[in-house]
């Protein structure tokens, strides 16, 4: 089986402006400090604050990329320009439905900058104190990031629905107000290492080498997460090596990327696990290419390193991406069409969000501009938004007419086996705060006409690169 490309575009700026302007795992000080222990839903607040009448506040923050695209030079998505449209339609698809209990979503769609962590602050002092009140906040597509997430969470003891993830110690100190869509870092880094020895390419006769940034988001994952998974399958010398990864920092990384390269190569290293952000994979690889060394890369979700490398063939790192595996949530299963799934098109969770976007009287969508035709995209903003949507009306219904903030997370806590559109299916429990439960192994494929092994599209056309499944669908590791 094969899946489709997805364009490098949506997920290296979702990357720079989201993934890596959020430069801090560890609670900063303003913040708080990391919990010691889990908080149980029941142990949360009894609080209805943003559930007035027949009514319930919801925030949907989105990222104003229009004019981060004034102020920053970069091209518009018309995508992401619609996010308040799919936001609306699927809301009012919920409503005219019944609602919740009876009760109607009141969707309060927040433009913010996500480059400035002053402005999104306030916003959160806004929604978790100010007026009107919010019950909960539900970010799509991750645009909600770092110590952002607590302080909704773990200072306003709000719930928050969340596509941005890092590490267990984050929904610990967010608990038991903070849910992830997306995987926990911590498992997929854990499911990395597994993979990676039961496959041999790690192991205590292999070299591995890995490449760390020095925001405190890479270190912790480096020293809770990756290293002691290491050492439990009997790797405890790899070559670690920081490179500068603070988007301010771009000219040291420029710098130190070919040095790490040269000691990586002189060293002997045959295997490289990745712990950067996309704007320090793009220097690193271009190290790479430019000293035409190309070890093994072990790739996984973790900043999307497995999503990005599609994007970046066949050019400008062939040799350096082309070939190269790991391991991933995502499910991006086809084409964008109505082919039945494992021919190419959607999965359940995305055909639904489809079908009823197809049927809407009004389809206030413009079409897709990779895939002309009346499809969404499987992976982009429209399904992203669809799906926390529905995962929100979903729980907030199973908390019953006593709607309240701790009946709301222990309904969280009971959701299992959620269709999901990113992922197959989201289920969680009373300590497990992030949604997929199953991995996937891709490799990253340049097609040619003598190696065609991506599906083609709707039109019969070949595509130029996808993802061909090495394994599917498996359990996450989620213990040692």
């Amino acid at each position: 089986m094969t899946l489709r490309r997805v364009g490098v575009g949506t997920v290296a700026l979702e990357a720079l402006l989201f993934g890596v302007t959020a430069l801090s795992p560890v609670p900063a000080t303003g913040a708080g400090v990391r919990s010691a222990t889990v908080t149980p839903p029941d142990r949360a607040s009894t609080s209805s604050r943003g559930v007035v009448g027949k009514t319930i506040n919801v925030v949907f923050p989105v990222a104003n990329l229009s004019a981060l695209a004034d102020s920053m030079g970069f091209a518009g998505d018309p995508e992401d320009v619609e996010q308040g449209k799919a936001i609306t339609f699927y809301v009012r698809q919920i409503n005219d439905a019944g609602g919740i209990g009876g009760r109607k979503i009141n969707p309060i769609i927040s433009l913010f900058d996500p480059t400035s962590e002053s402005d999104m602050r306030a916003l959160c002092k806004q929604w978790t104190q100010g007026s009107p009140g919010v019950f909960a906040v539900v970010d799509g597509l991750g645009a909600w990031t770092g110590d952002n997430q607590l302080c909704i969470t773990q200072e306003g003891h709000t719930p928050l629905l969340a596509e941005w993830t890092t590490g267990t110690s984050w929904t610990t100190s967010g608990s038991p107000y903070l849910w992830w869509l997306g995987p926990d870092q911590a498992v997929i880094l854990r499911t990395l290492v597994s993979w990676a020895h039961s496959s041999g390419y790690i192991g205590r006769d292999k070299k591995l080498g890995i490449v760390v940034g020095d925001r405190a988001s890479d270190q912790l994952a480096l020293h809770d997460y990756l290293l002691p998974s290491l050492q439990k399958v009997g790797i405890a010398d790899p070559l670690v090596e920081t490179l500068p990864s603070v988007p301010s920092e771009s000219a040291a990384t420029n710098s130190a990327a070919p040095l790490i390269t040269e000691k990586f190569r002189a060293a002997g290293i045959t295997t490289v696990i990745p712990l950067i952000p996309v704007n320090s994979f793009f220097p690193y690889l271009g190290a790479e290419t430019a000293q035409k060394y190309f070890p093994r890369l072990l790739l996984s979700d973790y900043e999307s390193s497995i999503e990005v490398g599609l994007g970046l063939i066949p050019v400008p790192y062939e040799q350096a991406l082309n070939g190269q595996e790991g391991v991933t949530v995502d499910t991006l299963g086809g084409i964008d069409d109505d082919r039945p799934e494992g021919q190419g098109g959607y999965d359940p969770g995305v055909r639904s969000c489809w079908t009823s976007f197809r049927q809407s009287p009004t389809f206030p969508f413009p079409m897709p501009p990779v895939h002309p035709g009346p499809w969404i995209e499987e992976q982009g903003p429209i399904v992203s938004w669809c799906q926390a949507i529905r995962l929100f009306a979903e729980a907030a219904t199973k908390a019953g007419p006593d709607l309240n903030r701790r009946t709301f997370v222990e309904a969280m806590a009971g959701i299992k086996d959620f269709p999901g559109t990113l992922s197959p299916t989201l289920s969680y429990g009373t300590s497990k705060f992030y949604g997929p439960t199953e991995y996937r192994v891709v490799s990253l494929h340049n097609n040619s006409a003598s190696n065609n092994q991506c599906i083609n599209n709707y039109k019969g056309r070949v595509q130029a690169t996808c993802w061909t499944i090495i394994s599917n669908w498996k359990p996450l590791v989620t213990r040692e």
